[in-house]
């Protein structure tokens, strides 16, 4: 399951805490439902949307911290704790790290520079030792959820290209930047439903982005880093 980090802060799904309480997700949208209700909250305004095992669009909710405290206050001690746990991994590995100076162009310029490198060498190390480690959890901790166009530049192949070569190999659904159902599945792409837009007929739409998950980042990583080395 996945962690995603929005401009706002992390958030963590109701599949993910169903997961890790070993509740089922109906229950557990049921209570978050019902939480949600009682603070006053709109429960329209924490929904995202995800497609199941048929392809078909579910709900599920997103709650930052202090809203999943909230609702583990009705479960187990030690659902609660496999719960907080979690959260206090991910808040570990997002945590802001030092910022240079700004106020001096080459400082600043350095610390740029030095952070393309690592994120550089942290893939081409992924790929290289993936027989050798298991790299998801490192991954996702990491980088949490991310665009498909940040991973070709990762990878280093240009957006329409892998775009194509994802379609190609069946991994989205040709004409559409959909993952089939069974790479949703597996934990590579999370759907996420984006904010409507309101059509020339007057018809308000809904919007869907996808997004690669930890897992997915090393999936994609291993299967066209070679792809990408030879195109250069």
């Amino acid at each position: 399951m996945e962690m995603t980090v929005p401009p706002g802060g992390l958030l963590m799904t109701s599949r993910e805490i169903a997961d890790l309480t070993g509740k089922a997700h109906f229950n557990v949208a049921i209570d978050i439902r019902k939480m949600l209700s009682e603070l006053g909250e709109d429960v329209l305004k924490f929904q995202g949307i995800y497609l199941d095992s048929m392809n078909r669009k579910q709900t599920e909710y997103l709650l930052d911290r202090e809203l999943t405290d909230t609702l583990l206050t009705g479960y187990s001690a030690m659902l609660r704790r496999k719960v907080i746990a979690r959260w206090r991994e991910l808040e570990q590995s997002v945590a802001a790290p030092v910022l240079p100076d700004f106020t001096n162009p080459a400082a600043a310029a350095r610390a740029w520079a030095d952070q393309v490198d690592a994120r550089q060498a942290l893939t081409a190390k992924i790929a290289l030792d993936a027989p050798k480690v298991l790299f998801a959890e490192t991954i996702r901790a990491i980088d949490g959820l991310c665009h498909i166009d940040r991973v070709g530049k990762m990878i280093g192949i240009g957006r329409t290209k892998l775009f194509a070569r994802l379609r190609e190999d069946k991994i989205l659904i040709k004409g559409s930047r959909m993952p089939f159902q069974k790479y949703i599945d597996k934990g590579y792409f999370s759907v996420v439903e984006g904010n409507p837009y309101t059509d020339s007929k007057g018809v308000s739409r809904p919007t869907f982005t996808t997004m690669v998950t930890g897992a997915g980042q090393i999936f994609l990583v291993r299967r066209y880093a070679k792809a990408a080395e030879a195109e250069s």
